[in-house]
């Protein structure tokens, strides 16, 4: 252990465990916890105390009576680490897209003199919609002129448009997939 001189020619000092130490020490625990070498309680105990170290050795203290970490011998390098990551977000973007447009079924744009149509599960919408993610009065479609605007009614599950949510007034034409909560179809026909 290395010492600090003392003013005055007195006992030398221990050295200060400094905020880089401290946090060196709480990442080992955190990684022991993780690989399930600590309880939870052990682990909340001393990473406590290494924030309330003030010694180099009350750090070190808190690592003596574990055993060394695992280590993957290099089996995950940092691109490979890297890859997994993006690979993982391409997974979470394509999920969140939904299937593709074939094999949702086809939602026809309303025919008529109507100039808006209500989409939900309630009895009184235009276009009923048993399934229990979508809510009583989920959407709602509107023409105009000869265009048609797609708008969220307050939907607790949400409605997208093409995978991305739909938080105002957006136009939709055919060919567009849009979802009511996890109710999903494709937009075919209209005028």
């Amino acid at each position: 252990m290395r010492w600090q001189q003392s003013p005055a020619g007195g006992p030398p000092l221990p050295l200060r465990a400094s905020d880089a130490e401290r946090d060196q020490v709480v990442g080992e625990l955190r990684e022991r916890f993780a690989e399930g070498r600590l309880s939870q309680d052990s682990f909340v105990r001393r990473v406590d105390a290494a924030l309330r170290a003030r010694e180099r050795r009350e750090l070190a203290g808190l690592l003596a009576d574990m055993p060394a970490p695992r280590r993957l011998a290099g089996a995950l390098t940092e691109t490979a680490r890297r890859a997994v990551a993006a690979a993982r977000r391409a997974g979470r973007h394509w999920q969140a897209a939904g299937r593709p447009a074939a094999r949702r079924p086809a939602l026809m744009f309303p025919a008529g003199p109507g100039h808006w149509f209500t989409i939900g599960r309630d009895d009184g919408c235009d276009l009923v919609l048993a399934d229990a993610t979508v809510s009583r009065c989920h959407a709602r479609l509107e023409r105009d002129g000869s265009n048609w605007v797609l708008q969220d009614l307050g939907s607790m599950n949400g409605t997208r448009l093409n995978g991305w949510l739909v938080s105002g007034a957006v136009q939709v034409r055919a060919g567009d997939q849009v979802s009511f909560g996890e109710a999903s179809f494709v937009l075919a026909g209209g005028r």
